[in-house]
């Protein structure tokens, strides 16, 4: 079990005031907030070995080359990956861009389908739509069900037609919250066609409870640094090496080659062939601290808290008139990220009101526009829970809500 009071001294930011009132941090499921920990691994870059990495003899180059190989491995343990398929970019938007642009080309064309679902984040949506446009492939989509579930059926309909050579997923909705059975599913896609690949996104799962490549059936999994405790600015994309060997580089310039001439050039082994020009040095160095203290919370223990967190915020909303909670209701099968509704309320006005209260929540589509349209809506308002919040939060975002109501039904009234 989490000890949140003595962790929640590890945030900085915990401490401050917002208009007053104490904050209430509900909006970790868009950028969670910093430990010192990783505070003090950025800083320790920039103000001990701030240097280039891969490039130098001196100390400083290779004092900044071996932290940030480290924190390579690390992420590469902590996603049970193979560490020479772990690529650092910037945030996990532009991990699917490399697989759109540098896999998808010389592996699909017309008759192929790629299969998403309407669950997905416009990460996981754009870049193969733009794609299609070059290569001429088919996309097709899983339907939510209305306790916002993929439709399985509809799934091993598509599935069964055994045109379906890449499947893109998310393992956790960053909108209802819903975890999908990614396993079962690249499982059941293997099975009609054995050379489908899967592509996982894991921007919220890989904070929220343990993670296994292997487990998930992933040929590559996308995530996002700033999503797990880390800075901005770094994400991950974690392959199966043998793909990324046989892929194309999705940048040029300077680290990623092996060799330049007027007539050519020639690329470095895998993962550097993907990472070109200066890194995100001090980004990953961060990510790897943040790796190593979710390591010692116990991912099982951060699912565990957050499922009881979850349970709690489900029992306290839905039993507030005019509330509707969207996703599943059983903690069990969602995660840590909650979308809800206010009859006759726009969301917009539901976060600013919230916000006076010191309630940071996030209200939008929340770059899921296909998902909040089949809820019948063009925005939410979404409260998401991370490590460091309490049941206090909960009660906090109950009492924000009920404000809310009282606030705009007295204006109503006048």
């Amino acid at each position: 079990m989490l000890d949140v009071t003595t962790l929640r001294k590890d945030f900085p930011v915990l401490e401050r005031q917002v208009h007053g009132r104490p904050l209430v941090y509900l909006d970790s499921a868009a950028t969670s907030q910093t430990p010192q920990q990783v505070l003090d691994a950025v800083d320790g870059y920039y103000t001990r070995y701030c240097a280039n990495v891969h490039r130098g003899v001196h100390a400083l180059a290779e004092e900044a080359t071996a932290a940030f190989e480290h924190a390579r491995g690390r992420v590469a343990q902590f996603l049970r990956a193979d560490v020479r398929g772990v690529v650092f970019t910037k945030n996990a938007t532009e991990a699917f861009n490399l697989i759109a642009y540098s896999w998808v080309p010389s592996n699909m064309g017309p008759g192929d389908v790629l299969l998403v679902t309407q669950m997905e984040h416009h990460a996981n949506l754009v870049p193969w739509q733009l794609v299609q446009q070059q290569v001429g492939f088919d996309i097709e989509y899983v339907p939510v069900t209305g306790d916002g579930r993929l439709d399985l059926d509809v799934f091993d309909e598509i599935v069964g037609r055994g045109k379906v050579k890449l499947l893109a997923v998310t393992a956790m909705s960053n909108v209802v919250g819903t975890i999908n059975p990614v396993a079962s599913m690249a499982e059941r896609v293997r099975a009609v066609r054995d050379d489908a690949v899967v592509v996982v996104d894991g921007a919220q799962s890989v904070p929220h409870m343990p993670t296994d490549m292997a487990a998930l059936g992933a040929d590559f999994l996308c995530a996002s640094g700033h999503k797990m405790l880390g800075p901005t600015g770094v994400g991950v994309l974690a392959a199966r090496p043998e793909l990324l060997e046989r892929m194309p580089p999705f940048l040029g310039g300077g680290e990623m080659i092996a060799d330049v001439t007027m007539q050519g050039s020639t690329f470095n082994e895998v993962p550097y062939k993907f990472e070109a020009g200066t890194p995100p040095i001090a980004e990953a160095i961060g990510l790897g601290a943040a790796v190593d203290y979710l390591d010692g919370l116990g991912m099982d223990n951060v699912r565990a808290h957050e499922e009881r967190l979850i349970g709690a915020c489900i029992a306290a909303l839905t039993g507030i008139d005019g509330v509707t909670v969207h996703g599943p209701h059983d903690p069990a099968v969602r995660g840590a990220a909650m979308s809800f509704a206010i009859d006759g309320l726009h969301p917009h006005d539901i976060g600013t009101i919230m916000d006076r209260e010191g309630v940071a929540v996030r209200a939008g589509h929340h770059c899921a526009k296909p998902l909040v349209r089949s809820l019948g809506a063009v925005a939410t308002t979404r409260a998401s829970f991370y490590v460091y919040n309490t049941a206090d939060d909960v009660a906090a975002l109950a009492r924000g809500i009920e404000i809310t109501k009282e606030f705009f039904g007295g204006r109503m009234v006048r």
